[in-house]
């Protein structure tokens, strides 16, 4: 992974886990790690504050179009 690819968080309260992994793979790794460790269980997820961040700069950004 280079300085330029864009990566996300992926935390796994249950494990006590912390990684980061680059965007276009994100999805399968925590699909993985949650089949893998948690029976399929969504505990693995993209860090919930970076989440809300994301939802945050959305919503004020449709509401600037409007």
């Amino acid at each position: 992974m280079d300085d330029e690819t864009p990566t996300l968080p992926i935390v796994c309260e249950t494990c006590g886990t912390t990684t980061r992994v680059p965007l276009d793979e994100a999805a399968e790794t925590v699909e993985r790690h949650n089949e893998r460790l948690h029976d399929g269980q969504e505990e693995a997820t993209i860090d919930p504050e970076l989440l809300d961040r994301i939802h945050d700069l959305a919503a004020a950004d449709m509401i600037e179009e409007n």
